[in-house]
């Protein structure tokens, strides 16, 4: 199975431990909220394959909870809803308000890992084989890019930096979430990300793209290029 990054939002502390142990037993990494609040700070702050939502939350209504993730986070992260609401109409609600799958309560684990998979496959089927952000070309399936007709000689890593930074853009994209992009819940002992960052800029800088990779203070990374000039990706 291939790794994923999820978000689980139920109140439900039992449910919660169970899903949680069972991901953790494929090597899946599984952040958990108990409530909507959290759940809507995470998922617009963090990056996530897939948000696991109960739609019966303390605090907030869950298909308020699912506007809001999809309204504010940094990436079209799918949403697969769990709940006890079986009838058609509450369905119908939650696919409504962004809803990309639902799942009804008792539910398989097994099951839900699938649909998981499925949906974060989906979801990679729909990124461009090349994607354009002002001068940069990055040509997503063979792992190059390019800086006007300058070719980047970028590491593996330093090309996933990029490209995360593309898709985001013109939004920062925060040290946590690059580390957790990059290496999930076990991130290297060192300040790894310092390093690559550098090894990207020193590429870009020689390319023509001085200052073109910017440093957030408190924050993270973004790249400097003008709205108007971002191609369509």
């Amino acid at each position: 199975m291939t790794r994923l990054n999820l978000l689980l939002i139920e109140d439900h502390a039992g449910i919660a431990r169970q899903v949680a142990t069972f991901f953790d037993g494929l090597g899946w990494q599984c952040d958990h909220a108990a409530t909507g609040a959290l759940g809507v700070q995470l998922a617009t702050g963090n990056l996530y394959d897939v948000v696991l939502l109960d739609l019966n939350l303390p605090d907030i209504d869950g298909l308020q909870v699912c506007r809001a993730i999809k309204a504010g986070a940094p990436s079209n992260v799918p949403v697969l809803m769990l709940t006890a609401r079986d009838a058609y109409e509450d369905k119908a609600r939650g696919f409504n308000d962004g809803a990309d799958d639902y799942l009804t309560k008792p539910f398989d684990l097994r099951e839900l890992a699938l649909r998981c998979e499925a949906l974060a496959r989906r979801r990679q089927l729909h990124v461009h084989q090349e994607m354009r952000v002002g001068p940069l070309l990055l040509l997503t399936r063979e792992g190059r890019a390019r800086y006007g007709e300058a070719p980047l000689a970028l590491t593996q890593i330093g090309f996933k930096i990029l490209l995360l930074l593309c898709r985001e853009h013109p939004h920062a994209v925060s040290r946590s979430a690059l580390i957790a992009h990059l290496w999930g819940s076990e991130p290297p002992d060192s300040d790894a990300l310092k390093s690559h960052i550098y090894a990207l800029r020193k590429q870009l800088d020689a390319a023509g793209g001085a200052g073109l990779l910017v440093t957030i203070p408190q924050l993270g990374y973004r790249l400097a290029i003008e709205l108007d000039s971002r191609a369509g990706q």
